[in-house]
């Protein structure tokens, strides 16, 4: 669900501009500031051995065979950037590579074309944040993300819309009372055009938090020949070591055919997760129209230490959403598998 290398290398580019101009700025509005910027590298290495399964087997019929393989589970090395221009408002900016530690490149695991996870530049303050470049989407970091928990490469498939998409602005309030607010715009992000070329893609989401409970609205509208939109909610709550979570989306649009973004097509998914010691028990039983339909999805972790993790899950689906190839990601999307069952044990360490 990344985005094509070309863009993430225009924002990472925009955003080297834009942090010069800003702090050369800076520099000379407040000749007294003695703060410098902070640089925080960080990473996450995460692989697994798995087992797949497909339920059509039979490569004859466009089916695809069993295997064992060993798979990257969203592997990452990043910096961020804190620079306190004065002392109402701060300048940020990120960069976040993917590494595929089971084809040994530079690229996301699912999306092979994309080179970038996130490269966006921004600022905040008592006003809230802006940020622009290629960044997770507040759709997303409201109505997916409080369900997308799991360990291994098959988290977050359950659900319709995109993690990250670049050539974005977003800005996001400052709680009011429990209430948060979101929207973004993405030049040339959205469905595709009568004429081919991709529509701008809009989203606005809200989120209400009080005590352990948070619940979210939004939309995620892209917009294109077929009026493609998105409206979504979820709940989350918090007790003591047990979480419970749920999320509703479905889709708006003029595609009357059995097939992603179908109009009145829907996503349901309940979850619930349980620490005990360093042990970590997860669950998900999800309904996906056209984009794996049934799922079912075990897991659990053992925190060996803070930085340290082993993992083991059990995914399964009725229809082709996640499975592909042994190593592979989209561009081999085998939809004649049929969905499948996948088996996987890997470690992940954060540094």
């Amino acid at each position: 669900m990344d985005q094509h290398p070309a863009w993430g290398k225009a924002a990472l580019s925009a955003a080297v501009a834009i942090a010069t101009v800003a702090g050369t700025g800076a520099i000379h509005a407040d000749q007294g500031a003695n703060s410098a910027p902070q640089f925080d590298f960080y990473g996450s290495l995460r692989t697994q051995g798995e087992y797949v399964r497909p339920d059509n087997r039979d490569e004859s019929e466009d089916g695809l065979d069993a295997y064992w393989g060993v798979r990257d589970a969203y592997s990452r090395l990043g910096v961020h950037m804190d620079w306190a221009l004065n002392d109402w408002i701060d300048l940020f900016g990120q960069v976040e590579l993917p590494i595929d530690t089971a084809n040994g490149k530079v690229q996301d695991p699912w999306d092979q074309d994309a080179d970038v996870r996130v490269a966006q530049i921004g600022l905040r303050g008592d006003f809230g944040r802006v940020a622009y470049g290629q960044q997770w989407m507040p759709y997303y970091n409201a109505i997916a993300s409080p369900l997308d928990m799991f360990s291994t490469y098959y988290s977050g498939f359950a659900t319709f819309t995109s993690f990250r998409l670049g050539d974005t602005v977003s800005y996001y309030t400052p709680e009011l009372g429990g209430f948060t607010f979101a929207g973004s715009y993405s030049r040339n992000r959205g469905a595709l055009r009568v004429d081919g070329t991709p529509d701008d893609h809009y989203q606005a989401v809200a989120q209400y938090a009080v005590g352990d409970t948070t619940v979210a609205v939004g939309v995620d509208d892209q917009r294109g020949e077929k009026d493609l939109r998105l409206y979504g909610a979820s709940i989350s709550h918090v007790m003591g070591d047990l979480y419970l979570a749920a999320k509703y989306e479905r889709f708006s649009s003029d595609i009357d055919e059995q097939a992603f973004g179908q109009d009145g097509s829907e996503a349901f998914n309940v979850f619930a997760s349980y620490r005990w010691g360093p042990h970590v028990f997860k669950g998900m039983l999800a309904q996906v129209d056209h984009y794996g339909e049934t799922i079912a999805h075990l897991g659990y972790d053992y925190l060996w230490t803070d930085n340290l993790k082993l993992f083991a899950e059990y995914y399964s689906e009725e229809e082709t959403a996640a499975i592909t190839e042994r190593r592979a990601g989209a561009e081999t999307f085998p939809a004649g598998a049929s969905g499948g069952q996948v088996i996987a044990a890997g470690i992940r360490y954060d540094f």
